[in-house]
């Protein structure tokens, strides 16, 4: 089994689902009590938001790219960044390593297309919904993109940065983000994506009737898969 790479804390909680979801698949692959080979280089989520409130996407490549090096360094054989948003760095991370680090929208993008989806709904933070990083990445698969209205959108933000990174799970953050979902499927939305990968804390897919992917799960699946290959 090959080496997985994380750069995580972005936020804990997220890389906390990441580790137990490798753990699990290497169970599943290689039999109890086999488990994953990571290694994580845990960022500060507090900083990183900070860099991404102020704009500063030029130092948060800067950041990123030295987490990957590092994970290289330590003897990584694949990178994971575990989290949506901050794959807006992914180039940079790219061009500082050798090894693949695996893009999460593309390993979504493949299991919408397995589905023959043609038009999904993209739930994730302001960063994810709103520029098109993460939209042009479905759209070379064929995949048609629907996000929020203006007020829905700035729901689903406050959620995940004020709830979610701290293990928060409001009952009624549960609803109102059942309530988006629904509207967007009335909108032609024919699937979701839980695109921030602290959502399937909240939201799993038996509260809603449209196929969800949880990018947490898919990411990490897809590494997996590369490790043990």
């Amino acid at each position: 089994m090959q080496t997985i790479g994380l750069i995580g804390g972005i936020t804990p909680q997220s890389t906390i689902l990441y580790y137990q979801t490798l753990n699990d698949l290497a169970m599943k692959h290689k039999g109890e009590p086999h488990s994953a080979k990571c290694i994580i280089n845990s960022v500060d989520f507090g900083e990183i938001k900070d860099l991404q409130h102020a704009g500063r996407w030029d130092l948060l490549n800067d950041l990123m790219a030295k987490a990957g090096k590092n994970l290289e360094n330590a003897g990584a054989d694949c990178i994971l960044i575990c989290a949506n948003t901050m794959h807006l760095t992914i180039d940079a991370v790219r061009e500082s390593v050798s090894i693949p680090v695996i893009h999460i929208a593309e390993a979504t993008a493949e299991k919408i297309v397995a589905k023959e989806l043609k038009t999904v709904a993209l739930l994730g933070t302001k960063y994810t919904m709103e520029m098109d990083f993460y939209k042009d990445v479905l759209t070379s698969f064929g995949i048609a993109t629907l996000i929020p209205n203006a007020e829905d959108r700035e729901e689903v933000n406050r959620v995940i940065y004020e709830e979610l990174p701290q293990g928060v799970l409001k009952p009624s953050s549960k609803q109102a983000y059942i309530e988006i979902i629904e509207r967007l499927q009335q909108e032609g939305a024919e699937g979701v994506i839980l695109g921030c990968t602290e959502i399937p804390l909240l939201i799993q897919q038996e509260d809603v009737s449209i196929p969800v992917f949880d990018t947490t799960t898919i990411h990490a699946t897809k590494a997996m898969d590369l490790a043990i290959s």
